[in-house]
């Protein structure tokens, strides 16, 4: 018999674990029907917008026509290959086209399947970096308050460590040197004035 609404629905209430909810917590969920563009069509029947773009990875919507026909023809060749050893002709073409929309001096892409990844990927990238020119001791980074970029360890040791919703973890974070973000606006540029408290703090840990 096909299970109801409600049926998978308390199952997901009995053995689903939801991010950035307590077991212990009331929060609800919306049960999902189906998904087009930018809206989401709960079982009830409302519709919602889907502000966040699921986790602001889905930028193009939802059921989009020509990414749907894409994701078939790959998946009908093969979904997925490690890049342990082995590479293949989408990835390889993809890489090559990053490259051309990025700055003179970038030239190699690291693929990473989350914002959380990439950004433990490019920490270690850093550390890489002084080990091999002889400098084992440069070991932190500098950060901008207010900022957020992931919930892996290294991640959250440079999210601001009081409005980066990881205080639970704070004692075991490597501890890394914040600094006021510049005061400047987007469409403008930013002054030595701006920048002064970067300035210092790089001065003053820059050996």
């Amino acid at each position: 018999m096909k299970p109801t609404d409600n049926d998978w629905i308390n199952i997901d209430a009995q053995h689903v674990w939801h991010p950035y909810s307590s077991m212990q917590s009331d929060t609800p969920v919306f049960a999902v029907e189906s998904a087009k563009g930018v809206r989401l069509k709960l079982t009830d029947g409302r519709e919602l917008i889907d502000g966040m773009s699921s986790w602001w990875c889905a930028i193009h919507g939802y059921n989009h026509p020509r990414l749907n026909a894409a994701i078939q023809h790959q998946i009908e060749r093969m979904s997925h290959v490690m890049f342990g050893g082995l590479t293949h002709e989408p990835a390889s073409r993809l890489a090559a086209r990053l490259v051309e929309l990025t700055p003179q001096g970038l030239h190699s892409v690291f693929f990473a399947d989350s914002g959380s990844v990439s950004v433990e990927v490019a920490l270690k990238m850093a550390l890489q970096y002084w080990i091999a020119v002889g400098k084992k001791d440069k070991q932190r980074f500098v950060s901008l308050r207010g900022g957020y970029h992931g919930d892996t360890f290294g991640a959250m040791s440079v999210c601001d460590p009081v409005t980066g919703m990881h205080g639970l973890f704070s004692s075991m974070l490597p501890q890394q040197i914040f600094v006021e973000s510049p005061a400047c606006r987007f469409d403008e540029a930013c002054s030595d004035q701006h920048l002064l408290d970067m300035t210092q703090v790089l001065k003053r840990h820059h050996a």
